[in-house]
């Protein structure tokens, strides 16, 4: 484990200039700008950032119901700071929804300063039913670097690779037998996909993760706007190394924190709420580096079919 670095406070945050420290290892309560004002430049490998979409969500203790400029100008800040603590080759993941997901990608290249390696599109079902358009049953996961020339990202991980199509539908002999890397759509969800006369198979090279629906082991349950351990799994194994340091401005349910744990990195987050905090906490000390992530690998183990699984009428 690397020892806590220090860093010098703006000078708006500590008019005298002292030394502060901000612990890796933990989560620190508070606003995530003024936390990562205390940390040095150039210290973080790899950060994730799942923010407040600002489309009304009730947090504890944010309000999600900004004006629009407001909102932008407070993403343009942290994006700023994340910039600034990544080291030179380091990485920088966002999962946004459709409502400001151009004008954050814009922002963050053009004002920021960071270049985009991929735009990476999370489907998934059980999301919420619209009567009036389209039910939305995806996320954007853009993938920004510090340096367009110089970052990590481990594309012969076996951990990340998926058949190819060649090996598996035509049985080329010429097919790389590690597998390649997979698209830019994720799906995660897959018990829409399940029939063979409709959709993906388990075999095809599309990313298959479930959703944490309400119902899921791996639901923690204090916190309603959490990720998949396996999609993390995924971007940490790809854009970082063993011992490198994983920093979540937006800690909230401890996913980023307790995958990066698990991985063997060390990690560092922020959280505006007290209890999020404090449940976070527990979950990531309940874990330990070499432990397996939640949710299957293979997604169609996530959930049974309705002809294996429970049906209403077995119920009665």
């Amino acid at each position: 484990m690397r020892p806590p670095f220090e860093a010098q406070a703006k000078k708006d945050a500590s008019p005298i200039g002292e030394l502060h420290m901000l612990q890796s290892g933990t989560i620190h309560q508070g606003d995530c700008i003024q936390s990562m004002r205390k940390i040095d430049d150039g210290s973080i490998d790899l950060a994730f950032a799942d923010p407040p979409f600002n489309i009304g969500y009730e947090y504890d203790q944010y309000d999600d119901r900004q004006d629009d400029e407001k909102y932008l100008d407070w993403c343009r800040t942290w994006m700023t700071e994340i910039h600034r603590i990544l080291k030179p080759n380091g990485t920088f993941w966002l999962a946004i929804g459709d409502e400001y997901a151009a004008e954050l990608k814009v922002a963050a290249q053009r004002e920021v300063g960071f270049t985009t390696r991929s735009w990476v599109i999370w489907y998934y079902t059980f999301g919420v039913n619209c009567k009036k358009k389209f039910s939305r049953s995806h996320a954007h996961l853009f993938h920004f670097v510090k340096d367009a020339n110089n970052y990590t990202f481990n594309a012969d991980d076996p951990a990340i690779r998926v058949p190819s199509a060649r090996a598996l539908v035509y049985g080329d002999k010429r097919a790389n037998p590690k597998g390649r890397l997979p698209d830019d759509t994720w799906i995660l969800r897959p018990q829409d996909f399940q029939s063979d006369a409709y959709g993906f198979t388990p075999e095809q090279d599309t990313w298959f993760f479930s959703r944490v629906a309400g119902t899921f082991k791996e639901r923690q349950g204090f916190h309603g706007c959490q990720m998949p351990e396996q999609l993390l799994g995924r971007i940490i194994r790809a854009c970082s190394n063993e011992d490198d340091l994983i920093f979540d401005p937006f800690s909230g349910s401890g996913t980023t924190l307790a995958v990066a744990k698990k991985l063997g990195r060390v990690f560092l987050g922020c959280e505006l709420s007290e209890d999020y905090k404090n449940y976070a906490i527990d979950r990531i000390d309940r874990v330990s580096p070499g432990d397996a992530l939640d949710g299957p690998a293979d997604p169609i183990a996530s959930a049974p079919s309705t002809q294996n699984g429970t049906t209403l009428a077995s119920r009665r």
